[in-house]
């Protein structure tokens, strides 16, 4: 089994976690409140990714199919940069469940793009000792290119947040 300091490694090459909570406290506690991370997505995470997820789409792996179909570089798999938003989630939110996911793929995102992940509070509501909390999720390149756009849903164990956390 693979040590955690490794998987690490393996999985990242950047991510940066950032909160910009609109009350100015550091429990999610309003709607509007957004948490961030930056991320890069390099070969060896799409080569990782496709052998946990048999994904052998020539598009992550074979520059000239890519670019046949009309694209500018390889792609990195959209669920794979999808998988921001559950990961920014339990990285503040310990224990978090993640309930449900929509996605729409907007634009393409190519190995090497710095990638923004954003997910932003828009209802919160208490269940006995848990909140259910829904989400905008979205995520730029470029700065502002949305990339990709949806709602989540998570079961929170609490709205005190984890905070200093970089996952790297």
């Amino acid at each position: 089994m693979l040590s955690h300091r490794i998987l690490q490694k393996m999985l990242t090459t950047r991510a940066v976690s950032s909160f910009s909570p609109s009350s100015g406290f550091s429990s999610l506690s309003a709607c509007g409140d957004r948490l961030k991370q930056e991320r890069v997505f390099s070969s060896s995470d799409v080569l990782a990714y496709a052998k946990v997820s048999l994904d052998s789409n020539p598009l992550h792996f074979d520059l000239e199919c890519a670019q046949k179909a009309g694209f500018e570089d390889r792609l990195v798999p959209g669920m794979l940069v999808a998988s921001l938003f559950p990961r920014i989630i339990a990285s503040h939110f310990p224990g978090a469940v993640y309930v449900s996911q929509s996605l729409h793929f907007k634009l393409p995102v190519y190995i090497g793009e710095e990638i923004i992940g954003e997910v932003q509070a828009t209802n919160i509501r208490a269940m006995k000792n848990k909140y259910l909390a829904k989400f905008k999720t979205k995520c730029f390149k470029h700065g502002d290119h949305l990339v990709i756009d949806g709602e989540a849903t998570a079961i929170l164990p609490t709205l005190a947040m984890e905070q200093g956390k970089s996952i790297i």
